[in-house]
């Protein structure tokens, strides 16, 4: 069993009400090939909400206590990403996922790829908090733009 962001599934859970439809991902959920999961409903967000990103470094740094998720007004919302993250581990526990399916460029889910931080849509190299948590928790994170390069295709 995998996780994939709820998002990529075609469910409307992203911060603006919107999803990301992957249809080869909707396919394995119809499946039941994988489990959907959302990192900020499960820490307490709903849809939709403020955008944030991660100010300061990256997922890893937040879970170091180097850097905050701040919502594009400037409220703090650490604990409630770094709340998701823990959820969704304990979702990954619970179904025996190995590998999970996040959503690029997302201060959650960002696998390799997140916004800096200034929401100016400037990226960088770097992970989301969820990501960084099951990467340590030997995990492998992918996302829907290199998903099919280890899973599928396999």
């Amino acid at each position: 069993m995998i996780l994939i962001s709820a998002c990529l599934a075609g469910l409307k859970v992203r911060y603006n009400g919107t999803d990301s439809l992957d249809e080869k991902i909707k396919w394995l959920v119809r499946e039941n090939a994988a489990v959907t999961v959302c990192p900020e409903l499960m820490g307490g967000f709903s849809t939709p909400r403020e955008p944030a990103e991660i100010v300061g470094g990256d997922g890893e740094d937040v879970l170091n206590g180097k850097a905050f998720v701040l919502e594009k007004s400037g409220r703090d919302v650490t604990e409630l990403y770094v709340k998701g993250a823990y959820a969704t581990l304990q979702k990954a526990k619970e179904v025996g996922a190995t590998t999970v399916i996040l959503k690029e460029y997302s201060p959650s889910c960002g696998s390799a790829v997140i916004y800096n931080g200034d929401f100016s849509s400037t990226k960088l190299v770097g992970v989301g908090v969820t990501t960084a948590l099951l990467r340590r928790n030997n995990i492998t994170v992918l996302s829907e733009e290199n998903y099919s390069d280890f899973y599928l295709d396999k």
